[in-house]
């Protein structure tokens, strides 16, 4: 498969944009002056205590305040706890947790009111951005991602990829990170580290250690809400967790991102640094890849696929749901068939959508009706294989007596929602327009208002085919009545490119004759 990251910036934003086989399947975006992402930390403080939700509300300098559940506190939230106090009070003098003894695990079905207390600090990870009136979501279980690895301090575990399926090779890992990792902090080792030789596992891990010591530099002597540790650059992260051996290219159109990118990657992936490409050019490089049409028929209302079926994606408080339809193109065959047909070929593009919104929660599609029990099942197994490439944990479910297919998509962020569509030029987006009676007395009015000022002038009318029969229309019609009156015969054009409430006046050289 051919993959290619096109990257967009400006002054106020960044566009990431993931092509597979040209498609656009996925869009990434932030603005610069973003202060909240996800991965970052912060030594946060608890602001209020809400044991019938079994959360806090905590405060990290956030306009609304962060909220942090029973289950996203850890099983070593105690060690982090104890590690926070340490060190604000100057009793740990290190950031290595070699000598940190470590406390039991936290109750999986605990309280929180036993876990904090009003006013009190705690280090915290961002685990959702805020979503319209909700503030960010946090977790207690640090992380530090890395390329290769995730450093997790307080803990002694190291686990492996399932993505990861050769035994031996994850067995050869599982040793090598057991071997280089830092006491008392487990491991996550990623897919991109299949292959990789333990130097550069040794050197991802040190540079990881490094943050956590950062993290306990800033953490020494904080006394109010504040970030200890940014998420890298989004153009930074974004090639972390996604560039794998089978991209192509990446593209940017900004020099400073590129420079950068091309350090980063010397450090991590050398190999990848010629793939990295400077978009030159006054064609938009978004436009240049055949982004910018690709985006306004991707975020319509109705989604269009090329046999003419079509989606109709609609947004509700707590879901989003998605209606399959077969278009005015349907084949004519045995109605089962059809409908198999449609429901796989939509599937694939709700798959798409799904990335490429990055709709997130409950979503519920309702799939052309089929009666075989054979179909519902090919269509399940087909939705989960276009769902393989979604990095998002999700579930998958068979379709319901009342062919209804769900899926839940983990949720980060809000989902991208992009207005493709125009302001109607004819209603100004009212869907109504002058009844054409009301139009014949604005013609009349700008007319009389016209021939005041140029009395033996020698006009042509440009009206919409609509209006030009109306006024033409009938003993006397409106076309005479005006000669009746202002003796001077009006010269009445049929245009097709003249909105049905717009007209225009012009004289015998053909020049608009225009009234302010």
């Amino acid at each position: 498969m051919e993959k290619n990251l096109i990257i967009h910036s400006t002054s106020a934003e960044i566009q990431i944009a993931l092509l597979e086989n040209k498609k656009l399947v996925e869009l990434h975006e932030q603005k610069r002056e973003t202060n909240f992402s996800v991965g970052d930390i912060f030594l946060a403080k608890v602001k209020m205590l809400r044991p019938g939700l079994n959360a806090a509300f905590m405060d990290i300098g956030s306009r609304s305040d962060a909220f942090l559940h029973y289950t996203d506190l850890g099983p070593q939230i105690n060690s982090l706890i104890k590690y926070t106090n340490a060190v604000k009070n100057k009793q740990q003098n290190t950031a290595s947790l070699k000598d940190f003894k470590l406390l039991p695990d936290n109750e999986k079905n605990g309280k929180i009111s036993k876990v904090f207390t009003r006013n009190q600090y705690c280090l915290v990870q961002i685990l959702k951005e805020p979503i319209s009136t909700k503030g960010p979501r946090l977790s207690c279980e640090i992380t530090i991602p890395g390329r290769y690895v995730v450093l997790a301090p307080f803990g002694n575990l190291v686990s492996v990829s399932k993505k990861i399926g050769d035994e031996e090779e994850r067995k050869r890992l599982k040793r090598l990170i057991e071997s280089i990792k830092p006491p008392n902090f487990s491991v996550i080792i990623r897919t991109a580290a299949t292959g990789k030789k333990v130097a550069d596992l040794y050197e991802e891990v040190k540079t990881l250690e490094k943050k956590w010591v950062d993290i306990f530099n800033e953490l020494t002597g904080a006394s109010t809400p504040v970030k200890l540790l940014s998420e890298q650059d989004k153009t930074i992260s974004v090639i972390r967790d996604m560039l794998t051996d089978d991209f192509n290219s990446v593209v940017l159109d900004h020099e400073p991102d590129y420079k950068a990118l091309k350090a980063y990657l010397q450090t991590i992936a050398p190999d990848k640094v010629r793939i990295v490409k400077l978009h030159k050019g006054s064609t938009s490089v978004f436009k240049q890849h055949g982004i910018a049409n690709q985006l306004t028929s991707s975020f319509s209302k109705n989604p269009t696929l090329p046999s003419g079926a079509y989606l109709v994606i609609e947004k509700t408080e707590a879901m989003h749901v998605i209606d399959v339809n077969s278009g005015p193109r349907a084949q004519k065959q045995d109605q089962e068939n059809a409908a198999l047909k449609v429901n796989v070929e939509t599937a694939e593009e709700i798959a798409r959508q799904l990335r490429l919104r990055d709709i997130g929660g409950l979503i519920i599609i309702d799939f052309i009706d089929m009666r075989n029990p054979a179909n519902k099942n090919t269509l399940f197994k087909a939705m989960r294989e276009y769902m393989a490439n979604d990095r998002a944990q999700h579930t998958v479910l068979p379709l319901s007596k009342f062919g209804l297919m769900q899926i839940t998509r983990q949720r980060v962020k809000p989902a991208i929602e992009k207005d493709t569509s125009d302001v109607c030029p004819v209603c100004d987006g009212s869907g109504k327009v002058n009844a054409t009676s009301l139009i014949v007395d604005d013609i009349a009015n700008n007319l009389e208002y016209i021939l005041a000022s140029r009395p033996k002038a020698s006009l042509l009318l440009k009206v919409h085919p609509y209006v030009a029969a109306f006024l033409k229309k009938g003993l006397p019609s409106p076309q005479m009545r005006w000669y009746f009156k202002h003796q001077r015969w009006v010269r009445i054009e049929a245009d097709e490119k003249t909105y049905i409430n717009s007209f225009k006046f012009f004289d015998k050289l053909g020049d608009e004759i225009r009234i302010s």
